[in-house]
């Protein structure tokens, strides 16, 4: 198995004439991308971080976010890509627990400067300095597979935000597996929509470098932007969360664009409505649509279900597809055995790319990593040709436009209002976003908090996208189980009553 340093080596040596990114007004060729990832670590090294340090990055999509993407790791560091729809907690938090020295913002970065010795900005001249001043040295030919690669966090301030910890091993082979899926073949052109911290914008950057095709970067998202885009660049490859897809959709229906370039259009990070994959043929009849399903703590692939297309009206297109090769896949009873064919039970997988842990966190890290086995805390089922249906999620966990959302967070930011007495959070099904996030208030005796005031408070620590879109309040006690645990099924039934699962 290789470093992240071999993808670069490989298209410098293949490919060093050939346009390697493009964004905006800049496109760099290969030669000039790979030089400027062995120069960073020049400049990793004059920051005075040695092996294994961690760098963060906070920023939207950019050819510097590539960079140290590629270069942290080949120098030996480890990278730490931070969320920018982050509120400042979360990302104080994410900074702390890693212990990340530089930073590297394209923004001003305010207080969080003042956690970490060196702040290194991507949108003043800054970075471009750096890099322009520093000599060009080879790759850390020290660096070994299992060495850390990154930490990918996935939550906010409480103990539901862990550090994925993934090796070099981990993303190379996704990167394979990614390979083996769905080609990425000589002369094609990839589309980066998705932001570069979460696993669906990051999951063919190496993959597009193994085969040298050309990257092109999409800063933020804009639906009308990226369908320009397909048609001027001639676009083969993209891969985006579904509500991207919706909304890319929507905007070539109603303004349509030379999109016959597009050959395949990965789809992950959270279950899509059939519909929308419908309408997506209409709006690109060229295209082949591929359903991903995976986690962070899986480099993220598990299973792929390629010409999804064709499959809308059976069964099994309501499957996200087989385990990728290099994936085994489990569904397991609580006991840990087995279930056979048709049984639901916990999904689980083993593979070289399932993470080393969970960053300082070794109780987390036995609770789900079992002899080389990830359990992914979603229940599914297996039908007899090995095609992975998804039916519930044992984690307390939302996933609203392909973020994840832990509901305990949320309840936490909920509690800290001092009129709360008691809170409860879950999804309920949205069309747009695939889920939502509700909650069940129940307010303090002789207290008058609106639904208002809770939304209000809690957006004054956690991220939008977690802040609560709709909020009951009710002025009895929650239900409860035996032991007092809130039974939040019961809550939860009258949003869902309607569907076969409890996953949108």
């Amino acid at each position: 198995m290789h470093t992240l340093a071999h993808p670069l080596r490989r298209a410098e040596r293949t490919a060093a004439r050939g346009e390697a990114l493009v964004c905006g007004d800049v496109r760099l060729t290969y030669g000039e991308f790979v030089s400027r990832c062995r120069r960073l670590g020049t400049v990793l090294a004059d920051l005075g971080t040695v092996r294994n340090d961690r760098v963060a990055v906070l920023a939207f999509n950019s050819i510097p976010f590539i960079e140290l993407y590629c270069g942290v790791p080949s120098a030996g560091r480890v990278q730490v890509p931070l969320n920018f729809r982050w509120a400042d907690p979360e990302l104080a938090y994410a900074l702390e627990d890693s212990g990340s020295k530089v930073l590297f913002i394209d923004r001003d970065p305010g207080p969080l400067a003042d956690l970490v010795e060196t702040v290194v900005r991507l949108d003043t001249g800054d970075y471009e300095s750096r890099l322009a001043t520093s000599t060009e040295e080879d790759f850390d030919a020290s660096v070994t597979p299992d060495d850390l690669a990154g930490l990918f966090y996935t939550g906010g301030t409480t103990a539901a935000s862990k550090g994925v910890m993934l090796t070099h091993r981990n993303l190379i082979a996704n990167t394979y597996n990614s390979q083996m899926l769905s080609p990425i073949e000589p002369g094609d052109v990839y589309q980066i929509i998705a932001p570069l911290f979460h696993a669906a914008g990051s999951n063919s950057v190496l993959q597009c470098i193994y085969q040298g095709v050309p990257q092109v970067i999409v800063p933020a998202f804009d639906p009308g932007a990226t369908l320009d885009q397909i048609e001027a660049e001639h676009v083969t490859s993209t891969l985006g969360v579904p509500t991207m897809l919706a909304a890319q959709v929507e905007a070539q229906l109603a303004s349509p664009r030379d999109v016959s370039s597009l050959r395949v259009y990965g789809h992950g990070g959270s279950p899509v409505a059939t519909e929308v994959i419908r309408r997506a043929a209409k709006a690109f009849p060229a295209t082949e649509f591929v359903h991903l399903y995976g986690a962070t703590e899986t480099s993220p692939l598990v299973t792929g279900f390629r010409h999804e297309e064709r499959y809308l009206d059976e069964e099994r297109g309501r499957s996200c597809g087989q385990p990728v090769l290099g994936v085994e896949l489990e569904i397991r009873r609580p006991d840990g055995t087995p279930c056979p064919i048709g049984e639901p039970g916990e999904v689980t997988a083993s593979g070289d790319n399932i993470m080393a842990g969970y960053w300082n966190k070794p109780e987390q890290t036995d609770a789900v990593l079992r002899d080389g086995w990830y359990s992914t805390g979603d229940v599914g089922r297996i039908d007899d040709d090995g095609y992975l249906y998804l039916l519930d999620r044992s984690k307390d966990m939302i996933i609203s436009g392909g973020e994840n959302v832990y509901c305990t967070e949320v309840e936490e930011a909920i509690y800290t209002h001092p009129d709360v007495l008691e809170a409860a959070v879950f999804g309920i099904p949205d069309e747009k976003w695939g889920e939502v996030v509700h909650a069940v208030v129940v307010p303090r005796a002789g207290t008058e908090v609106t639904p208002d005031d809770i939304i209000a408070h809690t957006r004054e620590s956690i991220a939008g996208y977690k802040v609560p879109r709709s909020v009951e309040l009710r002025s009895e006690e929650l239900p409860k189980s035996g032991p007092g645990k809130v039974l939040k099924r019961e809550l939860r039934t009258p949003y869902w009553a309607d569907r076969d699962t409890q996953i949108n």
